[in-house]
């Protein structure tokens, strides 16, 4: 029989979770939760981890957490504290037991590493996955109590070409708030610079959990959440090839839907639908034994010996979310996000705290995203808005907007066929290409992009719409389609190989026919003539405005001075885009493009289809208007006109 379960914080200990004796915790519901149930959470502040006990038995019997409906009901991985005792000055200090942070982990002693993180070559990296947080914002953390009285801010990132760890220390007019903690055999010690505030009189927390909702078992399948804020836990660092804590996230299940959640300050991840540590858990940086890329790899194969398949796992649905102040990723996953839909989520401020860094940031940060969905999303101020690494096939990135982003879309070491269309790409930095097998469709793109093969690093590729890897290869640069986009020039140029437009492509045969003959002159040497011989691309009906280039052997396109001035402006609840077109830029010919006029990509030989296998028309826009195939233009737009266009765009 399906049931009401009611929680509140009038709540006791001994309530049977009905509405008149509802529980007290959001877990001691968890623990009586069967398939059917839904779990109706009441106004007020949980502090604590919800851990599920089991999940639902399908999709029709899932089990259903949510707040009631006009209730706030906040969950938080963090205590108040309000014992401060002043040392100096502003600089105040709380000693807390150890015990008071539980018997296995003191986020105020974990300090975030792991593989693909950029620690400094010194003894000095000081970075933990504690928080301090005065009246709901997070202080930095300082390398010293000297540090605390006399506070500095570092940022940490990567250089232009993303190579190298940089650190600046900067001195802003603004304020600097600074924590700093001891841990000793007892006692945790947090000393803090509050400056104006008193901590006793404002309200002061710590995070003390890892997580807010995550089920320590795996395979608890079929979970709804819908219409909490979670905020403040201490989650640790999510590479590819370790374990990857949320601070909400199915734990290596299938079929959870997270929707219309405000997700806020997580110290590394907010949503993980990632990996979990059997198949691997930070291997290169506990042994150096081999290379962080084969731990990696290796965890493909384990997952596959464990049981990863879309039978088993993926399948979520995110979605409605605002995901923001978090120090990694708003959404992160490896094996685990399969099969996923993403969409409708507002995702900004991540990464841009910059206490730490390393090769796994991002809104979204994805491995093996096979027919994973990504649509309709709000992606700023990140410093990275989506990032697609290894194995992205069969995925598409449609109708999203990205704007004021240290970079809008990374996509790598893939061999597709994945999809990227209707978006626009309103950033400076747009798009870093290591990929190939792409098709780009009715983009508007603002910033420069940079495109690179990579010979020392296979990669898998798998049978369509399976897990089943069908071998693994280099990447080569090359075979991918770009038609009716709009590229604006005008962008600063960080690297030696960014470019505005696809000139970049210059050298590549326009043709698979063309390739073929090249490879056949190339010999009975095998390997190396496709080491040596570029890709075929296809490059159609795109314009190229302000400077952008177009490729040399694009039949037809335009080519103008003119600058359409793109702003994205940000006027109340509401977002616009601004444009100015002229004449000949509507007038390139241009046509409702489906599979059919994609051709196949050359390696996985599989065509651009959607994740049932069927084909893809596109003909809606990004605000997902009809398409006119009478008077259709080019670009994410069905009715752009000439001169000034204002649109509504979130």
């Amino acid at each position: 029989m399906e049931r009401e379960i009611h929680v509140a914080k009038q709540g006791k200990i001994t309530g049977d979770g009905s509405i008149q004796s509802p529980y007290q915790t959001i877990n001691q519901a968890a623990q009586v939760a069967l398939p059917g149930d839904t779990v109706i959470v009441h106004e007020g502040i949980y502090r604590e981890r919800v851990n599920p006990n089991v999940g639902g038995s399908s999709n029709s019997k899932r089990i259903t957490y949510q707040a009631a409906a006009g209730e706030k009901v906040v969950i938080k991985g963090s205590e108040e504290v309000r014992d401060w005792e002043l040392v100096e000055g502003t600089v105040w200090k709380t000693v807390l037991p150890n015990h008071f942070f539980g018997q296995d982990f003191n986020p105020y002693n974990e300090r975030i590493k792991g593989d693909w993180l950029l620690e400094p070559d010194t003894d000095e990296w000081h970075v933990h996955a504690g928080d301090v947080y005065v009246n709901g914002k997070s202080l930095y953390e300082g390398k010293s109590l000297e540090e605390v009285k006399n506070p500095v801010k570092r940022m940490t990132g990567f250089s232009p070409d993303w190579t190298k760890r940089q650190e600046k220390v900067l001195h802003p007019e603004d304020t600097i708030y600074v924590w700093y903690a001891v841990v000793d055999e007892e006692n945790t010690t947090i000393y803090a610079n509050f400056q104006e505030y008193d901590p006793t009189k404002e309200f002061v927390e710590i995070n003390v959990r890892k997580h807010c909702f995550f089920p320590c078992k795996t395979g608890i399948n079929y979970i709804t959440v819908r219409g909490f804020e979670m905020c403040q836990a201490a989650t640790t660092w999510a590479p590819p090839s370790g374990d990857q804590p949320g601070l909400i996230g199915p734990n290596w299940s299938k079929g959870w839907i997270i929707e219309d959640n405000q997700i806020h300050d997580a110290k590394c991840s907010a949503i993980s639908i990632g990996k979990e540590a059997s198949t691997g858990d930070n291997l290169y940086t506990k042994t150096q034994r081999k290379p962080g890329y084969q731990y990696q790899m290796e965890a493909v194969f384990r997952a596959l010996h464990i049981g990863w398949s879309k039978e088993t796992i993926g399948s979520h649905i995110i979605r409605n979310n605002t995901i923001y102040d978090c120090g990694q990723n708003g959404i992160v996953g490896h094996l685990g996000c399969i099969f996923s839909e993403i969409y409708g989520n507002h995702i900004y401020n991540i990464a841009v705290k910059h206490e730490f860094f390393g090769h796994e940031i991002g809104g979204i940060k994805l491995h093996a995203a096979i027919d994973v969905q990504i649509h309709h999303n709000n992606f700023h101020e990140c410093t990275l808005g989506v990032w697609l690494d290894w194995q992205a096939q069969g995925t598409r990135v449609s109708k999203n907007l990205f704007y004021n982003n240290d970079r809008d879309l990374f996509i790598e070491v893939t061999h597709g066929p994945h999809t990227v269309d209707n978006n626009i790409l309103g950033s400076d930095y747009s798009l870093d290409n290591i990929a190939q097998g792409g098709a780009y469709i009715n983009n508007l793109i603002c910033g420069t992009m940079r495109k690179e093969p990579v010979l020392n690093r296979a990669t898998p590729y798998h049978y369509p719409h399976s897990t089943i890897p069908l071998s693994t290869t280099f990447v080569y640069s090359g075979d991918d389609r770009w038609k009716q986009n709009i590229f604006v020039g005008g962008a600063p140029v960080y690297t030696e190989q960014s470019r505005s437009g696809t000139d970049y492509y210059n050298g590549h045969p326009a043709s698979f026919e063309k390739y073929i003959e090249l490879i056949k002159a190339g010999g009975n040497i095998d390997l190396a003539k496709f080491e040596r011989t570029l890709e075929p691309v296809y490059i159609n009906a795109n314009a190229y405005l302000n400077g952008a280039m177009p490729y040399d052997d694009e039949v037809v396109n335009y080519q103008s001075d003119f600058n359409p001035q793109v702003k994205v402006l940000v006027e109340g609840d509401k977002t616009f885009l601004e444009i100015h077109l002229d004449k000949g830029c509507l007038e390139l010919p241009a046509s409702i493009l489906a599979t059919k006029d994609l051709e196949m990509v050359r390696i996985v030989e599989a065509p651009f289809d959607d994740p049932q296998g069927q084909p893809i028309i596109f003909d809606t826009d990004f605000n997902d208007v009809k398409r006119n195939e009478t008077t259709v233009n080019i670009g994410p737009f069905a009715n752009l006109k000439e001169g000034y266009n204002k649109i509504q765009v979130w």
